[in-house]
């Protein structure tokens, strides 16, 4: 079984999609088996009579996968809501033993695998039971996306310091920039967050718009700007 790492966020909207991509397109050039995870997906559209977990399906084309999106994605919902929340309304429950034997299924297959969550690690796959907990028991470190702009640092140390308490690793942390106006907080967030926590920043990727997410300028973009000494580090102790 390889290794795994669960991408989270700092809040929803912060570029978690777009950096797990670049990270499994980046670790795919560089000769890994790249698996990948969503294990719920909100918010999806309806597509050819069913609903279509986009952003799992852009995972499964960036990294390679070869895993169909039923086991990428097990459980997909229609409203963009918290996991828990979103199956409660569509008359389902998501089954946690099901998600840890489709992660280690697509594990023993892959040299890493990363698994997306939702929104931050406080959000409930269960009424009571969270990412940081999916996390804890897959015995996942995790890596932390923060939209880099004015609130970052108030938002990211405390998502590291719940995932400390939880005794989970922290493998480093991104800053993505979401937009392309010239911003104080933007120019100086990574020097403040230095001196804030232990964490080392694994890079601070520069606004990208949509037409571009899955170029080859994006992988260029990560190759670039990308520390993968910790992640590659953590794969051979694994």
């Amino acid at each position: 079984m390889g290794g795994g790492i669960l991408i989270t966020g700092t809040d929803t909207g912060v570029g978690k999609t777009f950096f797990a991509c670049g990270l499994a397109a980046l670790l795919r050039a560089r000769g890994y088996r790249v698996g990948v995870m969503k294990p719920a997906e909100t918010g999806c559209p309806e597509k050819n009579g069913k609903l279509f977990p986009e952003d799992a399906a852009l995972l499964k084309e960036a990294s390679g996968c070869a895993e169909p999106l039923e086991a990428i994605c097990p459980y997909r919902f229609p409203e963009p809501l918290a996991p828990s929340v979103a199956a409660e309304r569509a008359g389902q429950r998501i089954d946690i033993d099901r998600l840890l034997a489709v992660y280690r299924s697509i594990s023993a297959a892959h040299d890493i695998t990363l698994v997306e969550g939702a929104g931050g690690l406080m959000v409930p796959l269960l009424p009571s039971y969270t990412y940081a907990d999916l996390a804890l028991v897959l015995k996942l470190p995790i890596v932390a996306v923060a939209a880099d702009r004015l609130g970052v640092i108030n938002h990211l140390l405390l998502t590291l310091e719940h995932a400390n308490c939880k005794g989970l690793r922290t493998l480093g942390y991104a800053l993505n920039r979401l937009s392309d106006e010239p911003s104080l907080a933007t120019d100086t967030n990574r020097e403040a967050l230095a001196y804030l926590t232990g964490a080392p920043c694994l890079g601070e990727l520069p606004f990208m718009s949509e037409a571009r997410f899955a170029s080859d300028e994006t992988l260029d973009c990560f190759d670039r700007e990308l520390d993968l000494r910790m992640i590659e580090l953590m794969l051979q102790n694994c």
